[in-house]
């Protein structure tokens, strides 16, 4: 059998562990993960490279009622990754689908979009530490129904089981194929990309109601400093869509924005492995999340 390589497109509604199995594949944290729906805006690439494969695994939105501009354009990466893989894994959460009496019609959608692009499918079944085993077997068979999966494998994401599982199933239905990247390389995104994910999983995780999902990230500057430290400084804005979200973004004497810019560093510095020296501003855009025209003005290119 000859060299394997291929894409793989991660899908599924949103919070069912996408791209919590991305940085499991990849062994190092990539993409940015909360507990808050939608995190994910874009698609992100992580590559992930064997002896005998290279697998190009794409860690996508979820897929969900796509109300306002923002929310279609995070609809739209998800739905078009399908069309750039040559396999995807359907996630699902092992934890909801128990607790339910038939397949939802939001992933029967993402299943008519699967069987529309006529590409093989898996089906991941994620969170089964939190069930019992003997409750899956319903959810089993009513998405064997609904789909020919060409495997349906039960995971913990966060914790790794049934990983390496999925993984095989997914090796063996890939096409022969060259390397397509350097291998040790995890991603084709930008440093500056990873950059703002970063600062922007932390504006998440701190902030709340609304604030969240109003936040976007725009590096402006990345430089050596020189030195014998090698100190890398970074500058970033983070775009708001009204005054009052600047106040609780910023924090009482600045409090907020420090401690967003302290876990964001740590966090960079593991990444990057050097150090960093990361200054931010926040600044406000107004209903950026509501045009075409307001998207593209803080890095978006719908």
């Amino acid at each position: 059998m000859g060299f394997r390589s291929g894409f793989v497109a991660i899908i599924g509604r949103p919070n069912v562990g996408k791209s919590t199995l991305l940085n499991q594949l990849l062994g190092t944290k990539l993409a940015i993960v909360t507990p808050k729906p939608q995190t994910t805006r874009n698609r992100i690439s992580g590559i992930v490279s064997w002896p005998d494969s290279q697998i190009v695994f794409l860690d996508t939105p979820g897929i969900h009622e796509g109300k306002g501009t923002l929310n279609r354009f995070m609809v739209d990466e998800a739905l078009n990754s399908l069309l750039e893989a040559d396999l995807v894994c359907l996630m699902i959460d092992a934890e909801f689908e128990v607790r339910a009496d038939d397949i939802r019609p939001e992933e029967l959608s993402i299943i008519d979009h699967i069987r529309n692009s006529a590409r093989p499918a898996v089906l991941a079944i994620n969170k089964v530490d939190k069930v019992e085993k003997n409750l899956l077997l319903p959810v089993l068979d009513r998405y064997s129904k609904a789909f020919p999966f060409t495997a349906l494998v039960p995971i913990c994401a966060l914790a790794g089981d049934g990983v390496d599982s999925l993984v095989a199933e997914v090796k063996q239905r890939l096409p022969e194929g060259e390397r397509m990247y350097p291998e040790g390389q995890l991603t084709d995104r930008s440093r500056d990309f990873i950059i703002s994910e970063f600062i922007r999983e932390k504006a998440f995780l701190l902030t709340h109601q609304e604030v969240p999902y109003s936040v976007a990230v725009v590096v402006d500057a990345v430089q050596e400093r020189p030195g014998k430290d090698h100190v890398l400084y970074v500058a970033a804005t983070l775009h708001v869509e009204r005054d009052s979200q600047k106040g609780i973004l910023v924090g009482r004497r600045g409090e907020m924005i420090k401690e967003i810019g302290s876990k964001a560093r740590t966090d960079l510095e593991a990444f990057l492995k050097r150090r960093i020296f990361l200054e931010l501003r926040v600044r406000v855009e107004k209903d950026w999340t509501r045009s075409d025209r307001g998207l593209t003005r803080v890095g978006f290119t719908p």
